[in-house]
Protein backbone atom coordinates (compact mmCIF):
# COMPACT_ATOMS: atom_id res chain seq x y z
CA UNK A 1 0.00 0.00 0.00
CA UNK A 2 2.80 2.03 0.79
CA UNK A 3 4.84 1.65 -2.02
CA UNK A 4 1.47 2.16 -4.13
CA UNK A 5 0.92 5.48 -2.45
CA UNK A 6 4.59 6.95 -3.11
CA UNK A 7 4.11 5.66 -6.70
CA UNK A 8 0.71 7.38 -6.84
CA UNK A 9 2.59 10.67 -5.50
CA UNK A 10 5.80 10.75 -7.36
CA UNK A 11 3.57 10.75 -10.65
CA UNK A 12 1.46 13.71 -9.48
CA UNK A 13 4.31 15.18 -8.53
CA UNK A 14 6.09 14.40 -11.72
CA UNK A 15 2.53 15.85 -13.95
CA UNK A 16 2.30 18.95 -12.05
CA UNK A 17 6.25 19.55 -12.88
CA UNK A 18 4.89 18.99 -16.34
CA UNK A 19 2.32 21.67 -15.90
CA UNK A 20 4.61 24.49 -14.27
CA UNK A 21 7.06 23.75 -17.41
CA UNK A 22 4.21 24.22 -19.76
CA UNK A 23 2.57 27.30 -18.26
CA UNK A 24 6.40 28.77 -18.03
CA UNK A 25 6.71 28.22 -21.75
CA UNK A 26 3.16 29.87 -22.66
CA UNK A 27 3.97 32.84 -20.66
CA UNK A 28 7.44 33.04 -22.26
CA UNK A 29 5.41 32.78 -25.58
CA UNK A 30 3.12 35.37 -24.61
CA UNK A 31 5.51 37.65 -23.66
CA UNK A 32 7.13 37.60 -26.95
CA UNK A 33 4.01 37.96 -28.90
CA UNK A 34 3.13 40.94 -27.08
CA UNK A 35 6.47 42.69 -27.72
CA UNK A 36 6.87 41.35 -31.03
CA UNK A 37 8.23 44.29 -33.36
CA UNK A 38 7.97 46.76 -30.74
CA UNK A 39 10.00 48.84 -31.99
CA UNK A 40 9.47 51.56 -34.59
CA UNK A 41 11.43 53.43 -37.28
CA UNK A 42 8.40 56.66 -37.75
CA UNK A 43 7.05 56.41 -34.41
CA UNK A 44 8.46 58.45 -31.23
CA UNK A 45 10.08 56.77 -28.12
CA UNK A 46 7.82 57.03 -25.02
CA UNK A 47 9.42 59.63 -23.57
CA UNK A 48 12.35 61.53 -24.20
CA UNK A 49 14.60 60.57 -21.28
CA UNK A 50 14.21 59.26 -18.04
CA UNK A 51 18.20 58.17 -17.41
CA UNK A 52 20.19 60.91 -16.71
CA UNK A 53 23.10 60.86 -19.77
CA UNK A 54 27.27 61.01 -19.55
CA UNK A 55 28.94 63.86 -19.31
CA UNK A 56 31.93 63.96 -22.17
CA UNK A 57 35.37 63.84 -20.69
CA UNK A 58 38.06 62.42 -17.91
CA UNK A 59 35.99 60.43 -15.48
CA UNK A 60 38.70 61.12 -12.99
CA UNK A 61 38.99 57.37 -11.61
CA UNK A 62 42.05 56.33 -9.58
CA UNK A 63 43.18 53.34 -10.10
CA UNK A 64 45.52 52.09 -7.15
CA UNK A 65 48.56 49.51 -7.15
CA UNK A 66 45.55 46.70 -7.36
CA UNK A 67 44.19 48.49 -9.91
CA UNK A 68 47.34 48.61 -12.10
CA UNK A 69 47.94 44.94 -11.20
CA UNK A 70 44.84 43.46 -12.66
CA UNK A 71 45.18 45.90 -15.70
CA UNK A 72 48.81 44.98 -16.51
CA UNK A 73 47.83 41.20 -16.51
CA UNK A 74 45.51 41.87 -19.29
CA UNK A 75 42.21 42.32 -17.84
CA UNK A 76 39.64 44.70 -17.15
CA UNK A 77 39.62 46.83 -14.03
CA UNK A 78 35.72 47.20 -12.76
CA UNK A 79 34.78 50.10 -10.41
CA UNK A 80 32.16 53.07 -9.60
CA UNK A 81 31.71 56.42 -10.69
CA UNK A 82 29.10 58.31 -8.54
CA UNK A 83 26.34 60.10 -9.98
CA UNK A 84 23.65 62.63 -8.35
CA UNK A 85 21.66 59.85 -7.42
CA UNK A 86 23.25 56.54 -7.51
CA UNK A 87 26.65 54.68 -8.41
CA UNK A 88 27.35 53.61 -12.01
CA UNK A 89 29.52 50.75 -13.32
CA UNK A 90 32.52 51.80 -14.97
CA UNK A 91 35.72 49.35 -16.82
CA UNK A 92 38.81 50.12 -16.97
CA UNK A 93 41.29 48.14 -20.23
CA UNK A 94 44.51 48.39 -21.34
CA UNK A 95 44.66 48.06 -25.39
CA UNK A 96 47.71 47.09 -27.08
CA UNK A 97 47.14 49.49 -30.02
CA UNK A 98 46.91 52.64 -30.56
CA UNK A 99 44.11 54.83 -29.38
CA UNK A 100 43.64 55.87 -33.31
CA UNK A 101 43.03 52.18 -34.04
CA UNK A 102 41.04 51.47 -30.85
CA UNK A 103 38.99 54.81 -32.13
CA UNK A 104 38.18 53.38 -35.75
CA UNK A 105 36.90 49.83 -34.50
CA UNK A 106 34.32 51.68 -31.69
CA UNK A 107 33.12 54.07 -34.85
CA UNK A 108 32.75 51.30 -37.03
CA UNK A 109 28.94 50.67 -35.93
CA UNK A 110 27.71 49.53 -39.35
CA UNK A 111 30.50 46.48 -38.80
CA UNK A 112 29.32 45.90 -34.93
CA UNK A 113 27.26 42.71 -35.92
CA UNK A 114 30.69 41.02 -36.91
CA UNK A 115 32.56 42.51 -33.64
CA UNK A 116 30.22 42.92 -30.86
CA UNK A 117 28.49 40.00 -28.74
CA UNK A 118 24.77 39.73 -29.07
CA UNK A 119 24.87 42.51 -32.30
CA UNK A 120 22.97 40.53 -35.13
CA UNK A 121 22.08 43.83 -37.14
CA UNK A 122 23.52 47.36 -37.02
CA UNK A 123 23.55 50.23 -39.30
CA UNK A 124 24.08 53.87 -39.32
CA UNK A 125 20.88 55.79 -40.57
CA UNK A 126 22.09 59.61 -40.27
CA UNK A 127 25.02 61.69 -39.36
CA UNK A 128 25.26 65.50 -38.49
CA UNK A 129 28.38 67.20 -38.64
CA UNK A 130 29.05 70.27 -36.24
CA UNK A 131 31.68 73.09 -35.96
CA UNK A 132 33.66 72.55 -32.61
CA UNK A 133 33.11 75.58 -30.50
CA UNK A 134 32.80 76.14 -26.66
CA UNK A 135 28.99 76.87 -27.09
CA UNK A 136 28.55 73.00 -27.86
CA UNK A 137 30.99 71.59 -25.62
CA UNK A 138 33.22 70.85 -28.67
CA UNK A 139 30.76 68.43 -30.41
CA UNK A 140 31.95 67.49 -33.18
CA UNK A 141 29.74 64.98 -34.53
CA UNK A 142 26.02 62.71 -34.16
CA UNK A 143 25.78 59.58 -35.46
CA UNK A 144 22.64 57.84 -35.13
CA UNK A 145 22.46 54.19 -35.30
CA UNK A 146 19.98 51.22 -35.64
CA UNK A 147 20.98 48.45 -33.58
CA UNK A 148 19.39 44.73 -32.87
CA UNK A 149 20.85 42.74 -30.52
CA UNK A 150 19.74 38.98 -30.63
CA UNK A 151 19.01 36.12 -27.16
CA UNK A 152 17.42 32.78 -27.61
CA UNK A 153 13.56 33.70 -28.68
CA UNK A 154 13.82 37.13 -28.32
CA UNK A 155 15.24 40.36 -30.21
CA UNK A 156 15.59 43.38 -29.71
CA UNK A 157 15.91 46.75 -31.66
CA UNK A 158 17.12 49.95 -30.42
CA UNK A 159 18.02 53.10 -31.91
CA UNK A 160 21.13 55.23 -30.67
CA UNK A 161 22.23 58.68 -30.79
CA UNK A 162 25.68 59.14 -30.92
CA UNK A 163 27.89 62.29 -29.35
CA UNK A 164 32.29 62.94 -31.12
CA UNK A 165 34.12 64.39 -28.55
CA UNK A 166 37.11 63.05 -29.41
CA UNK A 167 39.34 65.85 -30.16
CA UNK A 168 39.02 68.11 -27.19
CA UNK A 169 37.41 65.70 -24.38
CA UNK A 170 38.64 62.35 -26.03
CA UNK A 171 35.02 60.99 -25.44
CA UNK A 172 32.10 59.77 -26.97
CA UNK A 173 28.73 59.54 -25.58
CA UNK A 174 25.01 58.02 -26.31
CA UNK A 175 21.59 58.18 -25.52
CA UNK A 176 18.68 56.61 -27.37
CA UNK A 177 17.38 58.22 -30.38
CA UNK A 178 13.64 58.99 -29.14
CA UNK A 179 12.67 60.12 -31.90
CA UNK A 180 12.12 56.67 -32.31
CA UNK A 181 10.72 53.94 -30.44
CA UNK A 182 13.25 51.36 -29.12
CA UNK A 183 12.48 47.98 -27.43
CA UNK A 184 14.90 49.62 -24.71
CA UNK A 185 12.86 51.80 -22.20
CA UNK A 186 16.10 54.14 -21.73
CA UNK A 187 20.09 53.61 -22.29
CA UNK A 188 22.64 56.17 -22.18
CA UNK A 189 27.08 55.22 -22.36
CA UNK A 190 30.28 56.27 -22.08
CA UNK A 191 33.66 55.83 -23.70
CA UNK A 192 36.56 57.91 -22.78
CA UNK A 193 40.02 56.88 -24.61
CA UNK A 194 43.80 58.07 -23.99
CA UNK A 195 47.27 57.32 -24.77
CA UNK A 196 48.41 54.71 -22.54
CA UNK A 197 50.91 56.41 -19.92
CA UNK A 198 53.30 53.65 -20.28
CA UNK A 199 53.42 53.57 -24.14
CA UNK A 200 51.31 56.21 -25.29
CA UNK A 201 52.31 55.76 -29.28
CA UNK A 202 51.82 51.92 -28.90
CA UNK A 203 48.61 51.48 -26.26
CA UNK A 204 45.62 52.34 -24.98
CA UNK A 205 43.73 52.96 -21.96
CA UNK A 206 39.84 53.33 -22.19
CA UNK A 207 37.42 53.90 -20.27
CA UNK A 208 33.58 52.57 -20.72
CA UNK A 209 30.21 52.82 -18.99
CA UNK A 210 26.45 52.38 -19.79
CA UNK A 211 23.18 52.27 -18.15
CA UNK A 212 20.40 50.37 -19.34
CA UNK A 213 16.45 50.79 -18.33
CA UNK A 214 15.00 47.78 -19.43
CA UNK A 215 10.77 47.33 -19.59
CA UNK A 216 8.54 45.04 -17.88
CA UNK A 217 8.31 42.59 -20.09
CA UNK A 218 11.87 42.00 -20.75
CA UNK A 219 13.07 38.32 -19.56
CA UNK A 220 15.37 38.87 -16.04
CA UNK A 221 18.17 37.24 -18.03
CA UNK A 222 18.61 39.89 -20.69
CA UNK A 223 18.38 42.66 -18.02
CA UNK A 224 21.07 40.97 -15.97
CA UNK A 225 23.12 40.89 -19.04
CA UNK A 226 22.95 44.28 -20.43
CA UNK A 227 23.67 45.82 -16.94
CA UNK A 228 26.87 43.25 -15.52
CA UNK A 229 27.99 41.22 -18.32
CA UNK A 230 27.50 43.97 -21.44
CA UNK A 231 30.28 46.23 -18.98
CA UNK A 232 33.27 43.66 -19.60
CA UNK A 233 32.25 42.47 -23.05
CA UNK A 234 32.25 45.50 -24.17
CA UNK A 235 36.04 46.65 -23.36
CA UNK A 236 37.07 42.62 -24.51
CA UNK A 237 35.59 42.94 -28.10
CA UNK A 238 37.44 46.39 -28.35
CA UNK A 239 40.38 45.04 -26.62
CA UNK A 240 40.41 42.21 -29.37
CA UNK A 241 39.75 43.73 -32.62
CA UNK A 242 41.66 46.40 -31.71
CA UNK A 243 44.61 44.42 -31.23
CA UNK A 244 44.20 42.38 -34.28
CA UNK A 245 44.09 45.31 -36.67
CA UNK A 246 46.96 46.83 -35.02
CA UNK A 247 49.11 43.08 -35.83
CA UNK A 248 48.02 43.37 -39.04
CA UNK A 249 49.68 47.02 -39.38
CA UNK A 250 52.49 45.91 -37.81
CA UNK A 251 52.97 42.39 -40.29
CA UNK A 252 52.57 45.32 -43.41
CA UNK A 253 55.67 47.18 -42.12
CA UNK A 254 53.65 50.54 -41.88
CA UNK A 255 53.67 53.64 -40.44
CA UNK A 256 52.62 53.95 -36.97
CA UNK A 257 49.46 55.23 -36.53
CA UNK A 258 49.11 57.79 -33.80
CA UNK A 259 46.41 59.79 -32.27
CA UNK A 260 45.28 62.79 -34.13
CA UNK A 261 45.72 66.11 -32.90
CA UNK A 262 44.64 69.73 -34.65
CA UNK A 263 48.07 70.19 -35.80
CA UNK A 264 49.30 66.28 -36.97
CA UNK A 265 46.18 65.94 -39.33
CA UNK A 266 47.28 68.83 -41.92
CA UNK A 267 49.97 67.19 -44.49
CA UNK A 268 51.32 64.32 -44.44
CA UNK A 269 49.04 61.02 -45.38
CA UNK A 270 45.20 60.46 -45.09
CA UNK A 271 44.33 60.48 -41.17
CA UNK A 272 42.73 57.05 -39.85
CA UNK A 273 40.03 59.99 -39.10
CA UNK A 274 38.82 60.79 -42.24
CA UNK A 275 35.42 60.78 -41.49
CA UNK A 276 36.05 63.32 -38.56
CA UNK A 277 36.13 67.12 -39.48
CA UNK A 278 39.12 67.77 -41.03
CA UNK A 279 40.93 71.20 -39.55
CA UNK A 280 41.98 74.00 -42.48
CA UNK A 281 41.19 76.14 -45.06
CA UNK A 282 38.72 73.63 -46.06
CA UNK A 283 36.66 72.29 -43.55
CA UNK A 284 33.65 74.67 -44.48
CA UNK A 285 33.26 72.79 -47.94
CA UNK A 286 33.94 69.83 -45.84
CA UNK A 287 31.10 70.23 -43.80
CA UNK A 288 28.96 71.06 -46.42
CA UNK A 289 29.58 68.03 -47.99
CA UNK A 290 28.91 65.48 -45.05
CA UNK A 291 25.84 67.54 -44.12
CA UNK A 292 25.26 67.10 -47.91
CA UNK A 293 25.84 62.74 -47.89
CA UNK A 294 24.18 62.57 -44.49
CA UNK A 295 21.22 64.33 -45.73
CA UNK A 296 20.86 62.47 -49.00
CA UNK A 297 22.01 58.91 -47.35
CA UNK A 298 18.98 59.82 -44.93
CA UNK A 299 16.88 60.19 -47.86
CA UNK A 300 17.62 56.96 -49.06
CA UNK A 301 17.27 55.18 -45.76
CA UNK A 302 14.15 56.35 -45.53
CA UNK A 303 12.69 55.36 -48.87
CA UNK A 304 13.82 51.73 -48.25
CA UNK A 305 12.57 51.68 -44.57
CA UNK A 306 8.90 52.42 -46.87
CA UNK A 307 9.59 49.96 -49.59
CA UNK A 308 10.14 47.59 -47.02
CA UNK A 309 7.50 48.24 -44.47
CA UNK A 310 4.69 46.21 -46.48
CA UNK A 311 7.52 43.43 -45.92
CA UNK A 312 8.35 43.80 -42.52
CA UNK A 313 4.29 43.31 -41.66
CA UNK A 314 4.32 40.71 -43.49
CA UNK A 315 6.85 38.77 -41.38
CA UNK A 316 5.34 40.16 -37.98
CA UNK A 317 2.74 38.23 -39.20
CA UNK A 318 3.73 35.07 -39.56
CA UNK A 319 5.68 35.60 -36.49
CA UNK A 320 2.76 36.30 -34.04
CA UNK A 321 0.30 33.96 -36.09
CA UNK A 322 3.60 31.09 -34.77
CA UNK A 323 3.64 32.16 -31.61
CA UNK A 324 -0.52 32.20 -31.57
CA UNK A 325 -0.25 28.33 -33.01
CA UNK A 326 2.55 27.79 -30.18
CA UNK A 327 0.08 28.93 -26.88
CA UNK A 328 -2.67 27.34 -28.39
CA UNK A 329 -0.94 23.94 -28.71
CA UNK A 330 0.91 24.37 -25.62
CA UNK A 331 -2.77 25.20 -23.77
CA UNK A 332 -3.72 22.08 -25.26
CA UNK A 333 -1.33 19.99 -23.88
CA UNK A 334 -1.25 21.65 -20.64
CA UNK A 335 -5.46 20.59 -20.18
CA UNK A 336 -4.99 16.89 -21.54
CA UNK A 337 -2.13 16.57 -18.46
CA UNK A 338 -5.11 18.27 -16.01
CA UNK A 339 -7.76 16.09 -17.16
CA UNK A 340 -5.33 12.73 -17.18
CA UNK A 341 -4.11 14.00 -13.74
CA UNK A 342 -7.65 14.37 -12.28
CA UNK A 343 -8.96 11.35 -13.81
CA UNK A 344 -6.30 9.51 -11.72
CA UNK A 345 -6.99 11.41 -8.49
CA UNK A 346 -10.75 10.18 -8.84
Amino acid sequence: MTSIALATSMERTTTTMKRNFVLSLITIALTLLICADASNFNKPHTHTGKVEPFQPGDPKVKLDGKALGILKAGKPYQTQVQTKDSGRGLVVQDVDAPTSIVWDRILDYDNYSNMVPKTVESKNYKIIPHKPTKANNFLEKEIFTRMKVGFPMLKLEFFVRHFIYIQHHKSLTWTLDYTKESDFDDSCGYWFILPHPDDPEERTRLYYSVQVSMFDWVPKFVVDFMSSKALTDATAWVKKYSELEWAKEVAKGGARKTYPTADSTKGAGKSVFSNMLPFGKKKREEEERLAAEAAEKLALEEQAQSEQSSLIRIRAGWRRYVLVSVVLALAVYNGILFLGNHEKSQ
